[in-house]
Order: structure tokens, then sequence, then C-alpha cells
């Protein structure tokens, strides 16, 4: 009881800190998703079980400066022709592993990449979702609220329903705790939400907004997957001890960061 309560708790202070700082607007949400991509990045390292002061320090200056680049043209501060930098930090891990003579090249690329690619773009790719030159009516701060209420939605019936009706595990091999009953639930409770939702706002057309709704949830459980893929390969129940009752930064953005690319080009195509 102790541990659901302690949980309970620090899951209502999360979403408040959380909703707070999106509501507030870019600027509050670029600082939580900084603090994001940098507790991030850490977390990442460790689950790799690279402890080198000097090479985590690198680590930090290279995801920051990747989403720093990113969030100034999300936020109109740079010009959009200032995203072929992304580019450059694609070859700069080749230079690390170049200079490196403690970790050889498949070590350093794997990691700088995943905190490329799991951290600094997807938090970035957050903020271009209030520019309404890319988004129209749907930009802003209801955006990426909606987004964020859509994954909770998911983690809350698929907990319920995989309680209720569970039996079947969905991957075993990575998260005995999953079961299929219990993501389908996750997944139709989503959609349905999201349905009527859309009854209330003229955003996008049903099919559309269900087409989201599945979207985040299937890309939300892959990230989620994911995430339990690395904890489980370094012997890790949890990526870091930041939020009691949940781990760390890692544990409770996996989702959104591995969803928001789709829906982002999802959102962009329609």
């Amino acid at each position: 009881m102790n541990e659901l309560l302690t949980r309970s708790i620090s899951g209502i202070i999360f979403a408040a800190v959380v909703v707070g700082c999106v509501l507030f607007g870019p600027w509050t949400c670029s600082a939580l998703l900084l603090l994001v991509v940098g507790i991030g990045t850490f977390e990442m390292w460790r689950l790799h079980g690279i402890e080198d002061s000097k090479c985590r320090i690198l680590s930090e200056l290279y995801s920051i400066g990747a989403y720093a680049v990113a969030a100034l043209v999300a936020l109109h501060f740079l010009p959009m022709k200032w995203l072929l930098l992304e580019l450059v930090f694609m070859m700069i891990p080749f230079l690390f592993a170049l200079f490196s003579t403690k970790y050889d090249y498949k070590t350093l690329l794997s990691n700088f990449y995943a905190s490329l690619v799991f951290l600094s773009l997807p938090c970035a790719l957050m903020l271009f979702m209030y520019r309404t030159d890319l988004f129209g009516q749907m930009a802003g701060t209801h955006l990426i609220l909606l987004i964020y209420g859509l994954l909770w939605t998911d983690d809350m019936f698929a907990f319920f329903t995989g309680k209720l009706l569970g039996k079947h595990k969905l991957f075993s091999r990575i998260s005995p705790g999953k079961t299929i009953e219990g993501s389908l639930g996750g997944l139709v409770f989503t959609v349905i939400a999201m349905v009527v939702f859309c009854h209330y706002a003229s955003w996008l057309s049903v099919p559309a907004a269900a087409g989201m709704a599945a979207i985040a949830v299937i890309f939300g459980t892959l990230g989620d997957l994911c995430e339990s893929m690395l904890k489980r390969q370094a012997g890790m129940k949890d990526s870091g001890k930041l939020i009691p009752g949940h781990g760390g930064i890692l544990d409770r953005f996996d989702s959104i960061l591995f969803s928001v690319p789709f829906i982002f080009v999802y959102l962009l195509l329609l």
C-alpha cells in the first residue's frame, strides 16, 4: 500500500509539473525538455555501463547541443536552414570514436546515436508543435497536452484491462508484465476517448483522430518495450531513481519520446 501511495503521489506531482510547464508556453516547455535531454542522456549512458566522466560530459554536450539548435529553430530564434547542423551532429560520433582509446566505435556510436534519436530530436520535435506554420489551428499547447493525454490514457486503461483480463504475454522476453489483452484494452479505450474528444474539437476528422490515437498507442508501447530492452540488457529495474515509485526520466518519457516523431510525420502528412 505504501508503494502504491508513493507511486500515486509522485505520479500526480509529475503530471502537474509536465502540464504546468506546457501550459505556461514554449519557454517553460523547452526548459522541461532540456532537463529531459540532460538527465535522460545520463541515464542512457548509465544503462550502457559507461562510467568514464569525460565521455559522459562530452555526451551531455552532444545531446544538449543537438537539442538546442533544433529548439532555437522551433522557437523562431534561428531560420530553418540551421537544421542542417543536425547533419553535422550525425557525423560527430565518428570523431569521438576515432580519438577514443578506451571505447570502440560500436559502443560509442550506439550510445551517441541512442541519445540523439531517443532524446534530443523527439524533444525538439515537440517544440515544433507550437508552430502554426506547420500545424495550423492544431498547433500549440493543446496539441502537446493531447499527446500526453493519449499516452497517459493508454497507460491507465492498459494497466486496468491487463489486471482484469490479461492472460497472454505481449513480449515476455522483454516485459513479462505486459499482456496482449491489456495492450488492446489501452488501444481501444484511447481511440474511443480521442473520438469523443473530436466531437468537441474540430481540429481533425474522426478517422484522422482515431489514426493519431492508434499511432500514439502503438509506437508508445514500442518505445516502452525498447526502453525495457535496454534495462533488461543492463540488468537494471529502472533507468534511475528521480521519480519515487516510477524510476527515472527514461521510464516516464520513453513512450512519449518514441511516439512523437511518428505523430509529427502523421500530422504533417494530413
